[in-house]
């Protein structure tokens, strides 16, 4: 089994140097460093982590938080960090909170114990289990976590979008079915539709909007869709906005199950772009979240021990529009 002292004669290079090489040590020449990871690869050499663990008291093991992962937004999320954080030769070491803030407070002291390299918490809420201090360098993911800085889209753009795109298209009875507001993101995302329908509505007073609070799964969406699609078809709203896919497709569901179609008598917007956004029928309108580069700016943060961790990062969102919205056709007009 090749060694570092045999890294480092195959590489031309010092004992020493093999070692700032291996430790991610920014002051190490490229050219060297390139020597050095070639030889590396050359010798098939890996290096032994418990070793290193044990003098830096730190293992190459990132420790991520979700809230469920089983909404396929943060399973996409999650996956984008481990293969980033692979691609920095570390591991992520992956909890599911299910939402609730003593698991969470459970899972995040045991992630601490194992020594990671950093942690990245998509938090339950805004009661979430507090964190008095900690030596690692924790990161707030998607959701705030305490006043840890966070690397987000950013929602209220995102939702700006939805709003416009849909008065555009000649909605004027709009509904939007908020996510939790006890979360920093489902405040957010609300904030920034109701900000932009308020703009258009100074200009055009016909417009109506209609707020209902809920939670970002299926189940949610699809009561909630109910009780607005029970109402007559000249007074219930037209385009129907959520705070996520999850929402938007309790809503699609809804829709099917009373007989009334999308988007030809009412229009379907979520938030997140999912998988599921474009396998469902109709496939779904949504705000893409860029999750790549959520997670490539989030491992970057939280390892990049030279960089301030101090200010949040808000990525664009981009709406992509898909087969469940339509234009509204004047009264009396058939398409």
């Amino acid at each position: 089994m090749p060694t570092v002292k045999d890294v480092a004669r195959h590489a031309g290079v010092s004992v020493g140097t093999v070692s700032k090489v291996l430790s991610e040590d920014q002051t190490v020449k490229v050219a060297l460093r390139e020597r050095v990871l070639q030889a590396v690869t050359d010798l098939n050499y890996r290096p032994n982590m418990a070793a290193r663990a044990l003098r830096t008291n730190k293992f190459n093991i990132i420790g991520l938080v979700v809230p469920d992962i089983t909404n396929p937004f943060f399973a996409q999320l999650a996956l984008n960090i481990e293969t980033e954080a692979a691609r920095r030769g570390h591991t992520v070491m992956l909890t599911n909170s299910h939402d609730d803030t003593v698991t969470e407070g459970r899972q995040i002291a045991a992630l601490l114990d194992r020594s990671p390299r950093g942690l990245i918490v998509a938090a339950c809420n805004d009661t979430s289990a507090k964190l008095e201090s900690s030596e690692v360098r924790v990161l707030s993911l998607d959701r705030r976590f305490h006043s840890f800085p966070l690397v987000s889209t950013d929602h209220a753009d995102g939702s700006a979008k939805v709003a416009t795109y849909l008065i555009s298209l000649g909605h004027q009875r709009l509904a939007y079915l908020a996510g939790p507001q006890d979360t920093e993101v489902g405040r957010q995302r609300l904030a920034g539709f109701v900000r932009q329908f308020e703009v258009h509505n100074a200009q055009n007073a016909a417009l109506q909007l209609e707020i209902h609070n809920g939670q970002f799964d299926f189940h949610s969406g699809e009561i909630l869709a109910r009780k607005l699609l029970l109402q007559s078809e000249a007074e219930r709203p037209t385009a129907i906005a959520a705070a996520s896919d999850q929402m938007a497709i309790g809503v699609l569901r809804a829709a099917r199950d009373m007989g009334i179609s999308v988007p030809q008598s009412v229009s379907v917007v979520g938030f997140d772009d999912t998988t599921l956004a474009s396998l469902v029928v109709p496939r779904l309108t949504t705000v893409a979240q860029p999750t790549e580069k959520l997670a490539k700016k989030a491992v970057e943060r939280v390892l990049d021990e030279s960089s301030s961790p101090l200010e949040d990062v808000l990525l664009e969102g981009s709406l992509v529009i898909r087969e469940s919205t339509a234009r509204k056709l004047p009264a009396g007009h058939s398409s």
